[in-house]
């Protein structure tokens, strides 16, 4: 090993699609202005600059696997993890998701935090005996304390203290100088400026049950703004069927299905109300982008997003067509207190705030009390 080295912070993502890019760039963030160097290292995907620049951090390397290459336990992969970090000053993993975790415990010695964005990552018998086997070395974030409760549940017998909660961030000052104003983004996407648009983001997929925001906006529109609108952002599956539930609740002139928009968080301002209805969602990334952009938001009582929206944004239970409607019709003519939006963002969900929270964890101080004073 190198002692004159800085000392470094291995970090390793499956990839760099869809949100983890952010969620790198929100972990190599926890290190800045500390002596500690982040290299963090991509298990698929090929080598990208925007990818590197995005990622913030002090080294990147793309490992340049394909997702069907890493089926499974793959011996190549542990070794060239093991290669990467021979010799050098690595001190602690933080690795997302289950598979890189269990990879860097085995190609390295290395103490990991594995972060996990998702329920189930341990409810199988294989993943909660691999837990085991490593428990000496692995401690556990949740992106939510409801992810937390769920992974205490399922490995029962390990030390509160070693599975916590970390809330995912913006980069808050970033965001808002990126989003394009309401008139911009109205017309980038084909909405009417004067209209009242209820707006919403995520795959079209059953976890997301745009259905339930469909039945709710049908029963609350005789009772909205004359020619209000539901505007849908997201692609997949369900398109077709949802298309068809709006024909069957005769509001298909009213919903306009935007599709997949590149960069969609730029785009919120073009919403007077933002909904997310999923089932059980493990955090909700969008609705940290729906405040940043001024817009109340409205979101089912269950999952990660009751705590992300606790104290400042509405609730409804799950599926209930009624409630949703309820709140959909009392909006307008409500002011909104962007003031109080910006103030939870600032305190909950900032790099600051989980910088803050972090240092302060157990978990941090037992696996980081051989390294440098940090900030």
């Amino acid at each position: 090993m190198t002692h004159t080295e800085a000392p470094r912070i291995l970090q390793f993502c499956h990839g760099y699609e869809g949100p983890f890019l952010d969620c790198v760039r929100q972990y190599a963030a926890l290190f800045r202005g500390t002596g500690y160097k982040v290299t963090t290292v991509y298990l698929t995907g090929e080598p990208n600059p925007e990818v590197e620049l995005g990622s913030d951090s002090d080294e990147v390397v793309f490992l340049g696997y394909k997702s069907q290459d890493v089926r499974g336990l793959k011996l190549k992969a542990i070794l060239d993890l093991r290669r990467l970090v021979a010799g050098r000053n690595f001190r602690l993993c933080i690795a997302h998701r289950f598979k890189p975790v269990y990879v860097t415990l085995l190609a390295t010695n290395l103490p990991v935090i594995g972060v996990h964005h998702a329920f189930g990552d341990y409810r199988r018998l294989g993943r909660r005996l691999a837990a085991w086997v490593f428990r000496k070395r692995l401690s556990l974030l949740g992106v939510s304390r409801a992810v937390r409760d769920e992974m205490r549940k399922c490995l029962p017998r390990w030390p509160a203290q070693r599975i916590e909660s970390l809330y995912n961030r913006v980069d808050l000052a970033t965001l808002q100088a990126r989003q394009f104003s309401r008139e911009q983004a109205r017309q980038a996407l084909g909405l009417p400026s004067n209209a009242w648009v209820i707006g919403t983001v995520g795959r079209l997929h059953p976890d997301k049950d745009q259905a339930t925001l469909l039945r709710g906006f049908a029963v609350a529109l005789p009772r909205l703004p004359e020619g209000s609108l539901l505007a849908i952002m997201g692609s997949g599956r369900l398109e077709a069927s949802l298309r068809a539930l709006a024909d069957s609740l005769q509001i298909a002139d009213q919903v306009r299905f935007l599709g997949q928009i590149a960069e969609g968080r730029r785009y919120f301002k073009a919403f007077d109300s933002f909904v997310l209805s999923s089932d059980h969602e493990p955090f909700g990334m969008v609705l940290l982008e729906a405040m940043a952009a001024g817009l109340p938001p409205i979101t089912t009582d269950c999952g990660g997003a009751r705590e992300v929206v606790a104290g400042i944004g509405e609730l409804f239970p799950l599926r209930d067509v009624q409630q949703l409607s309820e709140i959909l019709v009392h909006q307008p003519g409500h002011s909104v207190d962007t003031h109080s939006l910006s103030q939870h963002l600032q305190l909950n969900f900032t790099d600051a705030a989980a910088r803050r929270h972090f240092w302060t964890l157990p978990m941090t101080a037992d696996l980081l009390k051989s390294l440098p004073h940090h900030d």
